[in-house]
């Protein structure tokens, strides 16, 4: 009660203060929560490069890039320390494929149990079966969950990749990355649509079975990904490689700068509440100094006087940063849910988030009111009731 009384005496400053430290909040929220969304794309990717090497070929360059042949698969293969070379086929769902935040999503194609069980990430299912090696020559899909409610797809239901009709076997369960968004389908079956969409010059030069965009490589037991991967390029020409630790290099500082980049803005904004809360504690103070004046000279010490004050400080950053959070969940939810029926889901909120920003705001709050309860504290109790 004595702080709603503290508060109503200055409503309009109350206010202002707490709604800055409810934009830095909320920007911190909105922010983080990309973040976290980056973040679990590239973990996904480290866990599904981890321990294989990814091998294609560098005419059409680039990795994933087309063509391969499927003879390069037995060149591979043939390489001291492989132990199962799996080829693959990949192509973007999309026809029109346009510049966005994500990764696109993606038609994958191989045998299914070609790994040998040597694939160590795997995603369940919600929905329907998986692809099986008897599925070789048919046109059948499994979907990830965000594709599954792009294209308002359900089991049994026939929808159109590169305008083949396919019948939909499977939906995935969520998994927050990637595989959300893409397509998976037999072998043959990508390889047909692969073929359907290359230049008639170079559909004359090949046959659709012919063709893969990569070849998965599993390293037999003991053998270095990194020392197979340069027997690989040396063995078999125009072949490049990317193994597990690569891909951490290369994409994981990338990473950690966007991320640090996303998260100081949020810290600015909150800086900028921090602020503003010394700048209402200070006018809180100057607007008491009478009112503490009268405490010490019937002897409240000290301590009770910076206690009093400082928690004044820590509730108006926890209103803050609570209102913020509910701001900021609220974005997240409603961008994530107008994204998820086009393929686009930009945020990850995760609780851990949430409780930092609560967080963070009351401690931000506490601190800022620290040196303005310390000022009050010191005063003089004659001085102080002199004041006018």
């Amino acid at each position: 009660m004595h702080l709603l009384r503290q508060f109503g005496r200055r409503k309009v400053r109350t206010a202002l203060t707490v709604f800055g430290i409810t934009i830095g909040i909320w920007s911190l929220v909105v922010f983080s929560a990309m973040a976290n969304k980056i973040d679990s794309l590239v973990s996904g990717g480290s866990a599904y490069y981890a321990g294989k090497i990814i091998v294609s070929g560098t005419a059409a360059g680039g990795y994933g890039a087309l063509p391969m042949r499927l003879s390069d698969v037995d060149k591979v293969a043939a390489v001291p320390g492989v132990d199962v070379a799996v080829p693959q086929v990949q192509l973007f769902t999309e026809t029109d494929v346009r510049v966005s935040f994500g990764v696109p999503s993606q038609t994958i194609g191989q045998v299914a149990g070609a790994d040998r069980g040597r694939e160590t990430v795997h995603v369940g299912l919600a929905q329907g079966r998986d692809l099986s090696a008897a599925d070789e020559g048919a046109d059948v899909v499994v979907l990830g969950t965000d594709l599954a409610s792009k294209l308002h797809a359900g089991i049994g239901d026939a929808i159109e990749l590169h305008g083949v009709p396919f019948t939909v076997v499977g939906i995935l369960a969520p998994t927050l990355t990637t595989p959300d968004n893409n397509a998976f389908v037999p072998l043959r079956a990508a390889q047909q649509l692969v073929y359907d969409d290359l230049p008639d010059v170079v559909r004359s030069a090949v046959r659709p079975e012919e063709l893969a965009s990569q070849v998965i490589v599993y390293p037999a037991p003991g053998v270095v990904p990194a020392e197979l991967a340069d027997r690989i390029e040396a063995s078999v020409p125009q072949t490049t490689t990317l193994t597990g630790d690569e891909f951490d290099r290369q994409v994981g500082a990338s990473v950690s700068i966007l991320n640090a980049i996303l998260v100081g803005v949020a810290l600015i904004s909150l800086v900028v509440g921090g602020l503003s809360v010394i700048n209402t504690m200070a006018m809180s103070v100057a607007e008491r100094t009478r009112e503490i004046g009268v405490k010490r000279a019937i002897g409240s010490p000290r301590l009770r006087i910076i206690r009093e004050l400082v928690v004044e400080a820590g509730v108006i950053g926890l209103v803050g940063g609570l209102i913020g959070l509910a701001f900021g969940v609220l974005v997240v939810v409603l961008a994530d849910e107008a994204g998820r029926s086009s393929g686009t889901v930009l945020f990850e909120m995760r609780p851990s988030t949430a409780v930092f920003a609560v967080a963070f705001a009351t401690i931000l709050g506490v601190v800022a009111g620290v040196v303005p309860a310390i000022n009050a504290a010191r005063l003089d109790p004659v001085d102080a009731l002199r004041y006018e």
